[in-house]
């Protein structure tokens, strides 16, 4: 159990100002699953003064030592993987089942950075082909750390989500702030004791819990930070890089993703991955199906598949291995989600099965003959809840998938190799999936998206490439 106070600066202190805690509480039954202390603007200075000076020290700190302290965390991520995820599903909401799955990789993902962190290669400069000057010259880049990261992460994957960030950060050699989600403190900072424990230097690491109101534009606005990592939502990141100036951002933001099923699919095959594409996680992923495309030939066929799989889904407590569906994090959304059901009803949709409350469990809904251009699908949902839609053809089609502000992620069901690579080309999405849903994601890949679901990459190669600046080196000889 981590201590109720503030990390900051790889130690554990009492806030510098307010010297409060709170309760954390589970999002199914309200009982309280922990204690943490809430950081105020002055632990800000703090910890962003912490991090300069951790900074300095850890980036002279040989890559291969970095290395050997995440190797070091991954271990120890192993070891306490069972409690980590108790911790995730008790403050989340998430399965038991689906928050063992995030636990177990945690090592793994921390073990890629650590890989990458090492690896920071450059590259020659042919100088010799600028005419006249460059004969006696030798060029090259190097890669260094951007300095002192800031890294906010969501409530829905509270283990992954601050690896992603935090993992490639110290793995480049930079100093961390870590802002996580109000609702799901207590996994972050259950990983950040690992790296602690581990042996991080003083200073390179600081986990501050509070208010994004209040916290948020303290850290992000800062001049001594040089990179921002965000996740979260477009409104949100659409302020941050307003108010910023100029330093390297990543923004992950909202996504309203598609999946096309066109003739020839496979329909068991669409009907069972969108059974678990848009329900794993209450539908609280920012590539979780939410609109399915159907050409008018198989709509029907893969509803009658579509509907009694989501019947099947089983909600209750999340505790339970016999759940398969948790609550969503708070009565709010819940209350959102159901609202938004209800709307697409009265606008003319048809629900086949769920959207109905309790407290904060909403029953998985399939939402048929929905407007492409209604909010239902325009905007994101981030529920356990999809909308299906058809297309006559194939070119109305690609224009819904296409037909929304984002552009995170999208899947093609078919067995025309030929309409598999149009999509690959035509689809506008940072990933695209053939013969699957967007909800699948390898640790190592590059991931992000295009359009107003943000910019930049995550996976540990991509993100230790953004955590880091170029320097260009020129050795300069004597004319021959």
């Amino acid at each position: 159990m981590v201590p109720a106070e503030l990390l900051i600066g790889s130690r554990w202190q009492a806030s510098a100002g307010s010297g409060r805690t709170r309760d954390v509480t589970s999002p199914f039954d309200g009982n309280t699953v922990g204690t943490v202390g809430v950081a105020c603007p002055e632990d800000v200075e703090v910890a962003l003064a912490a991090a300069e000076r951790g900074a300095a020290v850890w980036r002279r700190t040989p890559a291969h030592e970095r290395m050997t302290i995440l190797l070091r965390a991954a271990e120890l991520a192993d070891q306490r993987a069972v409690e980590i995820a108790r911790t995730i599903s008790s403050e989340s909401g998430k399965t038991i089942t689906e928050a063992t799955g995030e636990a177990s990789r945690s090592g793994d993902l921390i073990r890629l950075a650590a890989f990458e962190g090492a690896q920071l290669y450059g590259e020659t400069l042919p100088l010799d082909a600028n005419r006249g000057t460059g004969q006696d010259k030798i060029g090259f880049t190097l890669r260094q750390p951007c300095g002192v990261v800031v890294a906010i992460t969501p409530f829905n994957y509270p283990a992954l989500l601050v690896l992603h960030k935090l993992a490639p950060a110290l793995a480049a050699g930079n100093a961390v702030v870590l802002k996580p989600a109000t609702s799901t403190p207590l996994t972050a900072l259950a990983l950040a004791e690992c790296f602690v424990d581990a042996g991080l230097p003083e200073g390179v690491l600081s986990v501050l819990v509070g208010s994004g109101g209040v916290l948020g534009d303290a850290l992000v606005t800062d001049p001594r930070v040089r990179k921002i990592s965000f996740t979260g939502s477009t409104a949100t990141g659409g302020h941050i890089a307003g108010v910023a100036g100029v330093k390297k951002l990543s923004l992950e933001l909202g996504a309203s993703c598609p999946v096309v099923v066109l003739p020839d699919a496979d329909i068991e095959l669409a009907a069972s991955a969108v059974a678990l594409g848009g329900y794993v996680n209450a539908g609280q992923v920012c590539i979780s199906v939410q609109r399915v495309i159907t050409h008018p030939d198989v709509t029907a066929d893969f509803l009658d598949a579509l509907v009694p799989r989501v019947k099947a889904i089983r909600t209750g407590d999340p505790s339970s291995p016999e759940t398969t569906m948790g609550s969503l994090i708070t009565t709010a959304e819940a209350e959102r989600v159901e609202r938004a059901i209800a709307q697409a009803r009265a606008d003319g949709a048809r629900v086949l099965t769920g959207g109905e409350r309790d407290g904060t469990v909403v029953t998985p809904a399939v939402v048929a003959d929905v407007d492409p251009d209604s909010p239902f699908s325009q905007q994101e949902l981030f529920g356990p809840a999809v909308a299906v839609s058809s297309a006559a053809d194939w070119e109305s089609a690609i224009a819904q998938a296409n037909g929304t502000a984002y552009g995170l992620g999208a899947g093609i069901f078919t067995s025309d190799v030929a309409g598999a690579v149009r999509a690959i080309r035509e689809i506008d999405a940072g990933s695209v999936h053939i013969n699957w849903t967007p909800l699948w994601r390898a640790d190592l890949m590059p991931y992000g998206g295009l359009k107003g679901s943000g910019y930049g990459k995550e996976g540990p190669r991509a993100a230790v490439s953004e955590m880091t600046e170029v320097k260009t080196v020129v050795l300069h000889g004597r004319p021959w």
